[in-house]
């Protein structure tokens, strides 16, 4: 069959239709990922067409009009927000700009995603935080392009600010102002931004020739809001033998918990224990003392990934890394 067609011109979306057995105008949308059939109906037009060796270079590109914004529900806190809601502004700008129709959703393994998504009959999709695999392996069968911002995961488009060089940032500017033992309190590793934070911890130590001590990295706990694990953790760091001097946090809402930790013990911040986030969210000045953080252009991440979108379709995965500043204040400095 596939030389025959080939014969004659290369496969067309008669040829597929004759062998799927549907009309040419479902294998049309089929090929377009237009709204109006099953996910099913879908995958079959999809894998005929491969089967006949169709090409794909022969379909004109689809001008984006609607584009959907998912969220993780476990980011969709008052402890993420001030992350996530510029990421979210500057995509919205970026759409305006271009006359894109931008929903949002905050979405969780639970809630039959993919149902709701039709609903929203988006062109393409930006998923911001951490997703699970299987998520995002529900949302790629849709057929619609995915950008990823704040994640990273082979096989996909994606944006980051630059977390390993941020997490080494903060740890040399600690080392540089004296401090011998610099702690780190970090979230799940299973999120890609806190594993390359931690990455750039680790490697500032070994660049500065002190080695790494696992007793000075706590974790929050699973299963607790925020500002409880950030506690306890900090908790568990001052209760050692011999407690840091310098704590770097994986992020700025973790960093001003930790700092009134430290101020209920009877420390002074920075003379007694020097404290680093990550992120630049509006309140890191609002602190006891205004917090020395990683500033993150977060409105340009969400601009980023519309226009790694616009960009229309590649083979090549593209990854953008947007830079990070080290913006320094008196957390850290006498």
């Amino acid at each position: 069959m596939r030389a025959a067609t080939a014969a004659q011109g290369g496969v067309t979306i008669r040829d597929i239709a004759r062998a799927a057995g549907v009309s040419a105008g479902t294998i049309s949308r089929a090929l377009k990922n237009e709204p109006g059939l099953t996910e099913v109906t879908r995958r079959m037009v999809l894998e005929t067409a491969r089967d006949l060796g169709y090409d794909f270079c022969k379909l004109r590109p689809k001008r984006l009009r609607r584009l959907t914004f998912l969220l993780h529900r476990q980011h969709n806190t008052a402890a993420s927000s001030p992350f996530y809601s510029p990421v979210l502004h500057g995509a919205e700008e970026a759409c305006r700009k271009q006359g894109i129709v931008l929903s949002f959703m905050a979405v969780g393994p639970a809630d039959g995603l993919v149902d709701q998504l039709r609903m929203h009959a988006p062109d393409a999709i930006v998923c911001a935080g951490f997703f699970e695999p299987e998520l995002l392996s529900a949302l790629r069968a849709t057929g619609k392009p995915i950008v990823l911002i704040d994640m990273k995961l082979r096989g996909y488009n994606s944006v980051n600010p630059d977390n390993q060089m941020g997490g080494y940032l903060a740890t040399q500017h600690l080392i540089d102002r004296g401090r011998e033992r610099v702690g780190f309190i970090c979230g799940s590793m299973s999120h890609y931004s806190i594993r390359e934070r931690a990455r750039g911890y680790r490697q500032a130590l070994f660049d500065a020739g002190i080695l790494a001590d696992p007793r000075l990295e706590a974790f929050l706990p699973d299963g607790v809001e925020l500002e409880q694990g950030a506690w306890e953790a900090m908790e568990s760091l001052l209760a050692l033998p011999k407690p840091p001097d310098a704590v770097f946090c994986y992020n700025d809402s973790t960093a001003l918990v930790a700092m009134r930790c430290c101020l209920s013990k009877g420390l002074k911040v920075p003379h007694d224990v020097a404290i680093v986030g990550f992120d630049d969210i509006s309140t890191a000045v609002l602190g006891h003392r205004p917090l020395t953080t990683l500033r993150i252009n977060k409105k340009e991440l969400g601009a980023l990934g519309v226009e790694l979108l616009l960009g229309g379709r590649t083979d090549d995965v593209v990854e953008r890394i947007s830079p990070v500043e080290l913006v320094v204040r008196a957390s850290t400095v006498c």
